[in-house]
């Protein structure tokens, strides 16, 4: 075997190990090798190898109980210092502030990342009932609000093989036809804004705006939610413009001027 094949096995391998790495953001804490091996389409012998580099290295830790893995320490350790670094997360944090204080309601920062989106930051409504979001799961773009105004903004080649695959019909007013969320999007491009009622969280409704780049490129979302009871469509027409003005700040705190 020459250099370059033993160095193009070589990336093949590392890019294993971190897609075995990245699975852990889809929600479930504990994962096992039989369906790592089954979602990604590869042996078990292959998610093994993987599991064992990130073990060595404290990434993940496998329980015997269970014979299942979770996440490590240094994954913890990562991801506390990733938010503690990120810019993002620091050029939103007073404008989070600002609205929930004004709105009354949970307000939460999104970050967008390869194959969806994550929480980075919420403050919680003190309402007795009161929505609180999952920090670092990845959630799909094309259900609720944070999701949908970043899509709205992609670049269409991104947004186009993101709609060319199947997508997950989370509840019973999650859009899944490619026309028809295409045809929303445009709406919200238009408007500057989306809302969700239901689409993501039964029972949630959300108002966000997206949050730009240097580069024009949508880099998060920031949204105001709570349960259905209280975001009315009224209650969305009157939030709305604090949220984009919101985003709009933090995206120039970014180093954007206005809207692509």
């Amino acid at each position: 075997m020459g250099s370059g094949s033993g160095a193009a096995a070589g990336t093949e391998s590392a890019g294993r190990t971190l897609d075995v790495l990245l699975r852990f953001l889809d929600g479930t804490e504990t994962l096992g090798i039989s369906e790592l091996a089954r979602d990604m389409t590869v042996s078990k012998a292959v998610v093994h190898r993987a599991l064992q580099t990130l073990a060595g290295r404290d990434m993940v830790e496998f329980d015997e109980a269970t014979r299942r893995y979770r996440l490590g320490p240094a994954a913890a350790a990562l991801g506390v210092r990733a938010l503690r670094d990120s810019d993002l997360r620091s050029a939103a944090r007073s404008h989070l502030a600002d609205l929930q204080l004004t709105t009354g309601e949970t307000v939460t920062l999104s970050g967008l990342l390869r194959g969806g989106r994550v929480y980075l930051d919420q403050i919680v409504s003190a309402h007795e009932i009161a929505m609180s979001v999952e920090m670092g799961r990845r959630f799909p773009l094309h259900a609720g609000s944070s999701g949908k105004c970043i899509l709205a903004h992609l670049p269409a080649d991104q947004l186009d093989r993101l709609l060319a695959e199947p997508l997950e019909q989370l509840t019973a007013k999650t859009v899944v036809r490619p026309d028809v969320l295409r045809a929303e999007l445009s709406e919200i491009n238009d408007a500057g804004y989306a809302s969700s009622d239901g689409e993501r969280q039964a029972d949630a409704g959300s108002v966000a705006a997206a949050v730009f780049g240097f580069d024009g490129v949508p880099v998060g979302a920031i949204s105001v939610c709570g349960p259905r009871s209280r975001v009315t469509p009224e209650f969305v027409r009157r939030v709305a413009p604090q949220v984009v003005e919101a985003a709009r700040d933090i995206s120039t705190s970014l180093g954007h001027r206005g809207r692509p």
